[in-house]
């Protein structure tokens, strides 16, 4: 399992981004960094600064996940036919935590993650506890029957923080969700501008 070493909301103060949208920020509050220097002014970033922080953005929206984790998607999406940007987030929005938190089972992709590790997740009628197992086109992710009642999942799924897009098909009466397509880029719901072009540009330095 991918640990977060950081605190998720210093995430959003170090990129000085809301990044998941979420009321409770404290980027909401406090528009600058974390820590002693985080109210010094921020300088104009160079090209790869611009490069480096679409990385940072799209690593951590995704919880944070691992450096030789992201690099490899990125890799895969490299080797498939057509856009590699559009890829990339196709594969990134194929992890099961993303489709858990797309379907609002959790609250964050923090406890999607934490969610499945714990064995509250079927695919397909089996159990999955891999964050990072990729779906398919059809497959059909539900909450176990044990954990339909928890208050985290039922707190999530009554919450109007965010909508459910389109290419999850979700029942919250049986607390199931079918993937039903790998989005493109213009089809997730992201708070903030997404710039999977420059994150392609760091890696092919």
């Amino acid at each position: 399992m991918t640990k977060r070493i950081h605190a998720k909301h210093k995430i959003d103060r170090r990129l000085g981004e809301n990044i998941w949208g979420r009321p409770k920020s404290p980027q909401n509050k406090r528009e600058y960094g974390p820590g002693e220097h985080g109210q010094r002014r921020r300088g104009k970033l160079s090209d790869y600064g611009q490069q480096l922080r679409a990385k940072q953005k799209l690593k951590g929206y995704y919880g944070n996940i691992t450096e030789k984790q992201f690099k490899a998607i990125y890799h895969e999406a490299s080797r498939l036919k057509g856009d590699t940007s559009e890829r990339l987030i196709g594969l990134l929005e194929r992890r099961l935590d993303a489709v858990v938190y797309r379907a609002k089972f959790v609250p964050t992709v923090f406890a999607a993650r934490q969610f499945i590790s714990h064995g509250h997740v079927r695919v397909n009628g089996r159990r999955v506890t891999i964050p990072s197992y990729r779906c398919k086109e059809g497959d059909v992710i539900e909450v176990r029957d044990k954990s339909k009642d928890l208050g985290l999942v039922l707190e999530a799924a009554q919450s109007g923080e965010r909508d459910v897009p389109d290419y999850v098909d979700v029942d919250h009466g049986k607390m199931t969700a079918t993937f039903t397509r790998v989005p493109a880029l213009s089809d997730v719901p992201y708070p903030v501008m997404m710039e999977p072009n420059l994150v392609i540009e760091f890696y092919s330095r």
